[in-house]
């Protein structure tokens, strides 16, 4: 039986959590609870990808589904990401609410053609007639020491695809709610999993729902006055420990989580730049064309009045990703954070009338 969105997002879920409440849980535990406890909500959820059956997918996320479910609600698929893309699409179409895996990030370029041109226009295809329920998982991002087409970062793809929702947890908690809301919405979502944090711990108790704010809205993880850190996924915790370092030069910083790339949060981004006047955006993905600058324009646009110095990126640099001996060079770190902070500073003071 399938149910309504409203009704799948807040079900209680049927099975609860192993005995002891609370415990030190994983993301990719609480992303496996999260597909456990919506299909067995409802009927029509159904999950699909290479290796999710049997194996338990590459980092054991499907684990233990195919055996409390059946093979038919998870389902092992070839190696064909259009054909499985393809497929989910028509379940949608047809009153399922499909979960996909793309096992790597960069195995889902083959399939980017059914997205981009089925699954993103569906709906506004046949003028809102026709739901997509469809949901698209993806590991993605660096940090694990994996070989080419085993880091990317590609966001800012499915970012500039409209009728996509694009969402990243960085915690697991955020990670078990998102995932319910995304498989109980009726657009489809592109669910990014940053898979270095897959092995990330905090204490849940899985035996209830964890709280989670509503898809589309950026959280503040840590309050700041000298600059805002606007950053996502894999990014949150370099950003967190850059914050409690920067504490040694006299720094307060801000860390926003947006959570959600699309649709975008411009609200709580831009209370949160205007508090502080400086803005730094950090992420794993090239900087030329990726999602820095589409959200240092946008703050500029909203907050320009605000600003005491120019929205600085840090971010991946614009080659192919390298190999796993360079990707700490690679990857944004707390040095190259502070680094933009510092450079904040020093184009405020230079601005208000004489540089240090």
């Amino acid at each position: 039986m399938t149910t309504t969105a409203a009704t799948t997002a807040t079900s209680t879920p049927a099975r609860t959590a192993p005995p002891g409440g609370a415990a030190p849980t994983t993301m990719a535990q609480a992303i496996n609870r999260a597909l456990r406890d919506a299909m067995a909500a409802d009927d029509a959820v159904h999950v699909l990808g290479e290796d999710v059956g049997a194996l338990g997918g590459v980092f054991r996320v499907t684990d233990g589904l195919t055996a409390e479910f059946g093979e038919e609600r998870c389902t092992d698929t070839p190696l064909a990401e259009a054909g499985i893309l393809g497929t989910a699409a028509g379940m949608a179409m047809y009153g399922l609410r499909p979960v996909v895996e793309m096992q790597f990030d960069a195995f889902a370029y083959p399939a980017f053609e059914q997205l981009v041109s089925h699954v993103a226009r569906m709906r506004n295809r046949t003028r809102g007639s026709l739901p997509m329920p469809l949901t698209i998982r993806i590991p993605y991002g660096g940090g694990i020491g994996g070989v080419e087409h085993h880091s990317d970062s590609s966001e800012a793809y499915y970012m500039a695809t409209p009728g996509l929702h694009v969402v990243t947890p960085a915690t697991a908690a955020d990670a078990y709610g998102m995932l319910r809301q995304a498989i109980a919405s009726d657009d489809p979502v592109l669910f990014l999993e940053p898979k270095r944090l897959y092995w990330s711990k905090e204490t849940l108790d899985l035996s209830s729902p964890p709280a989670c704010d509503p898809l589309g809205r950026a959280v503040v993880r840590r309050t700041g006055t000298a600059a805002t850190l606007i950053t996502y996924g894999p990014s949150l915790p370099v950003c967190l420990e850059a914050a409690e370092a920067a504490r040694e030069e006299g720094w307060e910083l801000e860390v926003l989580d947006l959570r959600t790339l699309v649709p975008f949060d411009d609200e709580t981004v831009c209370a949160a730049v205007r508090r502080t006047g400086r803005a730094v955006v950090v992420h794993e993905a090239s900087g030329f064309a990726g999602p820095g600058a589409e959200i240092a324009a946008r703050v500029t646009e909203r907050c320009f009045h605000h600003l005491q110095a120019p929205v600085l990126r840090v971010t991946g640099f614009d080659i192919p990703y390298p190999p796993p001996m360079l990707e700490k060079h690679h990857l944004p770190g707390v040095d190259r954070v502070l680094d933009a902070v510092a450079r904040l500073q020093w184009e405020s003071d230079y601005t208000e009338g004489g540089a240090r």
